[in-house]
């Protein structure tokens, strides 16, 4: 699954808007569409809040951590290649 789908996924199970979600995690609003839509992804310190905030909530954080890794090897090799 893709870093967007995950991030979704979060978020939902949280029940949270993407506004809300956005200020549990001290991200702008449009900073977390644009994680959902696939147009960036978080820097170290908003996936730190992203664990934290699935911590606190119980949410396993595994695969989204494993499509963020994946999402950063791609980036290299493209910018690499």
């Amino acid at each position: 699954m893709s870093f967007s789908d995950e991030i979704m996924i979060i978020r939902q199970k949280s029940f949270l808007t993407q506004t809300e979600f956005a200020a549990k995690i001290n991200v702008a609003y449009n900073t977390v569409n644009r994680w959902e839509t696939g147009k960036s992804r978080p820097n170290m310190t908003a996936m730190k809040n992203i664990k934290a905030f699935c911590s606190e909530q119980g949410i396993d954080y595994s695969s989204l951590e494993k499509a963020w890794i994946q999402s950063k090897v791609t980036e290299r090799s493209e910018k690499n290649g």
